[in-house]
């Protein structure tokens, strides 16, 4: 009986392997918690071979955070169907659903960024920067006039201070719903963006 032969990952894949094993861990534990000891046992590899792919524990961390901060914006894109408020509604819900599956690591990541690790509140900056400039994407001049909205950096202000109300929101009703359903919160977060942008600065 003979065996199939071993397929030998490139170098580019086997990393890609790993960063998306680290994702997967960091769901569920914090950043703390998330060593690369912890990903070597997991892999079925050697410390040191995970060094010879990520030189050093923050650098690991970085890439991991930066890794699932693309899956995040991936995820949370809007859809071609439907009005801009349906739009939004799905792409709030999938958000919700996606802290729900990756609370830890993304409260570990808020924290980290606002602690004043300068390379994760990179990552956090930049995700939150292309959460908010896609609305304006999605939306299109014509799309913001109908709703008698100009961008304008005063209107992308208000829409950034949004970006930051619904990610307390939703980690607090992770952590504790108080009763409120999942519907009736990303229905009051969708209106809450509608009521902003009529009262922001031109």
């Amino acid at each position: 009986m003979t065996s199939s032969p071993r397929v030998r990952m490139t170098p580019e894949s086997r990393r890609e392997q790993l960063l998306d094993l680290g994702v997967t861990l960091l769901a569920t534990r914090s950043l703390d918690e998330l060593s690369i000891e912890i990903l070597a046992e997991e892999a079925g590899i050697s410390r040191g071979l995970l060094y010879h792919y990520f030189g050093n524990k923050h650098d690991f961390h970085e890439a991991v955070v930066r890794r699932a901060a693309e899956d995040l914006v991936a995820i949370t894109a809007p859809g071609g169907e439907g009005d801009l408020a349906a739009r939004l509604t799905s792409s709030i819900d999938r958000y919700l659903g996606w802290v729900e599956a990756n609370h830890e690591g993304y409260v570990s990541l808020v924290r980290a960024a606002s602690g004043g690790n300068e390379r994760l509140r990179e990552i956090y900056e930049s995700t939150r920067s292309a959460l908010t400039d896609r609305i304006f994407d999605a939306a299109g001049a014509e799309g913001l006039a109908s709703l008698g909205i100009t961008d304008s950096p005063g209107v992308r202000l208000v829409v950034r201070g949004w970006a930051a109300l619904v990610e307390e929101v939703v980690l607090s009703w992770v952590e504790d719903d108080r009763g409120v359903s999942r519907e009736a919160l990303v229905g009051s977060l969708t209106a809450s963006l509608a009521a902003l942008l009529g009262v922001a600065p031109s």
